[in-house]
């Protein structure tokens, strides 16, 4: 099970921004912060994951014995069902923060774009929409 950002979701140019990030490097600039560029950590994957663990493990532990029997298709309910669970904590975290507030460049440059909003990682929604989960076979090496 992988909770994340799929590498090559692509977001549209802004004005005077030609080649934008991709969605995941924007979720990884963001999760642990470019210093260098003055922005700050903002986590919210890791910290959305962990919020949920306790409850993904009970789950976990009740198809334990439903995949013993064999009964692949409790398993892939069960796989499914962890995945939205934490794919909606992440997603609730990006909403919730708390983040370190937005800096008055940025402020003032989404001001320029007609953008309103204050709230740091929630602009058009493009990162909170793009984070899914994907369940992938066990299989030789990995």
């Amino acid at each position: 099970m992988l909770v994340g950002i799929p590498g090559g979701s692509q977001r549209s140019a802004e004005p005077g921004q030609p080649n934008p990030p991709d969605n995941a490097t924007l979720g990884y600039l963001n999760e642990f912060g470019v210093p260098e560029k003055n922005i700050p950590a903002r986590p919210f994957l890791l910290p959305g994951v962990e919020s949920v663990k306790e409850a993904v493990a009970a789950r976990l532990k009740k198809a334990i014995p439903l995949a013993m029997a064999g009964d692949r298709g409790a398993v892939d309910a069960t796989l499914n069902a962890v995945g939205l669970i934490a794919v909606d904590a992440v997603q609730q975290k990006l909403l919730d923060g708390p983040f370190p507030p937005l800096s008055p460049r940025t402020l003032k440059a989404r001001k320029a774009r007609g953008r309103t909003g204050e709230k740091p990682l929630i602009d058009k929604g493009l990162l909170r929409r793009s984070i899914t989960y994907s369940i992938r076979e066990k299989g030789p090496g990995r």
